[in-house]
């Protein structure tokens, strides 16, 4: 399966405001969203669920469970949470290795590592973000990864980030958000933080 990608703009700039930077993972700091993709479809299919593109990005940023939650809801299955979630990150793991960094945005952590703190704020579990940072080799730059394990409330919610400015100790409004995700997007503000929306600089398209 071939991952088409494109990058829309070259560089992305800092507002000056802002004083910490927090990165989501999966289709923020990792190219990650065709494999998730095509793993979410494997594990749903038997349910008779069409896990369309335009339904993946409308669940994008909900951990693996609030996802088939989520689906349970909305196709009125009762999929078993533990199971279809251990089979959704098998499927994962088999492409793991095809995972790489999106330059556009692993540039920006490499340019302020040791200038502003930084954290990086998933819906992927604890496992799923240590694999994606070993594998695209930006493990080194964060010693604060807040992950689905760490939160009860995931995105929109925002917990997830709100527990990072935490750890940083800086002030909510003066953290910088890099997110792709629509919830994502929407535990930001809801946050009252700043935020760049990464689909102005890079697009992915689905391919089934």
């Amino acid at each position: 399966m071939v991952n088409f990608t494109a990058y829309l703009k070259i560089m992305i700039k800092i507002p000056s405001t802002a004083k910490a930077l927090i990165f989501d993972l999966d289709g923020t700091l990792a190219d990650t969203m065709q494999n998730h993709f095509q793993a979410w479809r494997r594990a749903v299919s038997p349910f008779g669920i069409d896990f369309t593109a335009e339904l993946f990005l409308s669940l994008t940023g909900m951990s693996r469970w609030a996802t088939i939650e989520k689906l349970n809801e909305l196709y009125n299955t009762s999929m078993n949470v533990q199971e279809v979630g251990k089979l959704k990150g098998e499927y994962f793991h088999e492409v793991s290795h095809l995972t790489k960094e999106i330059e556009v945005v692993a540039n920006v952590v490499r340019q302020y590592f040791g200038v502003l703190p930084m954290a990086i704020g998933t819906g992927s579990t604890g496992g799923g973000a240590k694999q994606t940072l070993d594998i695209t080799n930006l493990k080194q730059y964060f010693d604060i990864v807040i992950t689905s394990d760490d939160i009860t409330k995931p995105k929109p919610h925002p917990e997830t980030f709100l527990k990072c400015a935490e750890l940083m100790s800086v002030d909510p409004k003066d953290c910088l958000i890099f997110e792709d995700g629509i919830l994502g997007i929407q535990a930001a503000k809801t946050a009252g933080m700043q935020v760049i929306d990464i689909n102005d600089y890079f697009k992915i398209e689905f391919k089934i």
